[in-house]
């Protein structure tokens, strides 16, 4: 198959360098032409992916319309908030993409004018003729780079060959790709377990111990799969890689972003101030808004996910947000919240 990755951070990077010794032909078009030169001379990302040399088949692209012209899929490795823009800049050369099949998103979070999924996004931006999808899952973008063993996610909305032909293409011998069509599911997971890596890196901040790292973590689960059903997830899909397994690996991680940020809320710093330190995207930030958003609309109580709202938004210490988890009334583990 014939791949373009937009988007040349850790990620993007480390999908194209996976997909391209996978024996794709595969093209890496960084957002910024200085980027796309001084990849192409060092052949390494060192202000991203520190470490990797890229294979020798791995093209880096300087402008998008050539990349596009043979590309049977699309991966947007951009953040969020730069999706929509990066899809517009892809429509361009619509026409001249006579191959394109779909576009596949590697982004986790939402559109912060819209609140739309990243599907929904793509959907609006390229329109009927291509299939959407995600490519999700617990997935360190450095793991993935060396070839260290791993499971992932392919959501797509293509049809079922269609699907299958490039789960096939994606797999590998030290990466298993399962595929669904769950594409609403997949999306709620990979947005939502932000949320409480941010609570986790505050618990973990605060030095609250394992035990109540494991409670966090389950009730986490809890509340994901209750809020992500009723939003209209199926529930299998929130118990797969892009929800437990993402939930988890996102987490207990030491390079994650989201834990990362709380962590540094934990310290007392500003969530301003937290969210801009270093080179990612802590898109955990803008999802509690969103979500904390859809709560009240919806009347649902996901009171892990409220009181990291509070901490966020309305500076609430952390210790009366714990207190306040507490002494929640007393209830039956079967009981939802």
């Amino acid at each position: 198959m014939n791949f373009c990755v937009v988007g040349a951070g850790a990620w993007g990077t480390a999908v194209a360098v996976h997909l391209a010794n996978n024996g794709h032909s595969t093209t890496l078009v960084p957002r910024r032409y200085e980027h796309a030169l001084k990849l192409s001379s060092s052949r390494r990302n060192n202000d991203y992916l520190e470490g990797v040399d890229f294979p020798l088949d791995l093209q880096i692209g300087c402008s998008l319309k050539p990349a596009l012209m043979e590309c049977d899929f699309v991966f947007f490795a951009c953040p969020s908030h730069a999706l929509r823009s990066t899809c517009r800049a892809v429509a361009k050369y619509r026409q001249s993409s006579w191959k394109l099949l779909g576009s596949i998103a590697l982004c986790k979070g939402l559109d912060p004018q819209s609140n739309l999924f990243a599907h929904e996004v793509m959907r609006e931006e390229l329109g009927q003729a291509v299939s959407v999808g995600y490519l999700t899952g617990p997935s360190h973008a450095h793991d993935i780079a060396v070839g260290m063993p791993a499971a992932m996610s392919l959501a797509n909305d293509g049809t079922e060959v269609q699907t299958e032909s490039l789960r096939d293409a994606l797999s590998s011998a030290r990466l298993r790709i399962y595929s669904t069509n769950d594409l609403l599911g997949v999306a709620l997971g990979s947005c939502l377990k932000n949320v409480y890596a941010i609570a986790t890196g505050i618990s973990d901040g605060l030095k609250f111990g394992d035990n109540a790292r494991a409670a966090l973590l389950t009730r986490s689960m809890s509340e994901m799969i209750s809020l992500g059903t009723e939003l209209g997830g199926r529930q299998e899909t929130f118990f797969g890689l892009s929800g437990f397994g993402d939930l988890i690996g996102t987490c207990m991680g030491a390079w994650s972003r989201n834990r990362n940020f709380g962590l540094r809320i934990a310290k007392g710093e500003s969530p301003e101030g937290a969210s801009e330190i270093g080179s990612g995207v802590v898109e955990g930030y803008w999802a509690t808004r969103c979500f904390y958003d859809k709560c009240v609309g919806m009347k649902s109580e996901m009171p892990i996910l409220k009181e990291i709202y509070k901490i966020l938004y309305e500076g609430k210490k952390p210790a009366d947000a714990l207190e306040d988890l507490m002494s929640r009334q007393l209830k039956a583990e079967s009981m939802q919240y």
